[in-house]
């Protein structure tokens, strides 16, 4: 599963509203190859499911994972900042072995 902090689901909420999309839409996180330690973290908006994809609710917000990012995302929480030392989304991911500085790629 993936959860969402409360802050997350703020500015998610947030951000679905000012694109005006509706409920068919779900966040879809993603792991991609790139970024400083090799794998990338990726959001975007989503209103087609995949057969393969895992779908989760946490807090109201719906979130979609294809199969292949789960093995990476398992059990991580999505949250949000907007501290002096950065602005943005980020995954408090358990399955990461190490991360780079920003925070924006992982390894395992």
């Amino acid at each position: 599963m993936i959860t969402v902090s409360d802050k997350a689901k703020e500015k998610v909420e947030k951000l679905m509203h000012d694109a005006e999309l509706d409920a068919t839409y779900r966040l879809r996180a993603s792991v991609a190859g790139g970024g400083c330690s090799g794998l990338s973290y990726k959001l975007d908006f989503d209103n087609e499911v995949k057969p393969m994809d895992q779908e989760f609710e946490d807090k109201g917000v719906r979130v979609v994972v294809d199969m292949k990012s789960f093995l990476y995302l398992a059990g991580t929480e999505l949250n949000f900042s907007d501290g002096l030392n950065g602005k943005g989304f980020y995954f408090d991911n358990p399955n990461a072995s190490r991360t780079c500085g920003c925070g924006d790629s992982f390894s395992v």
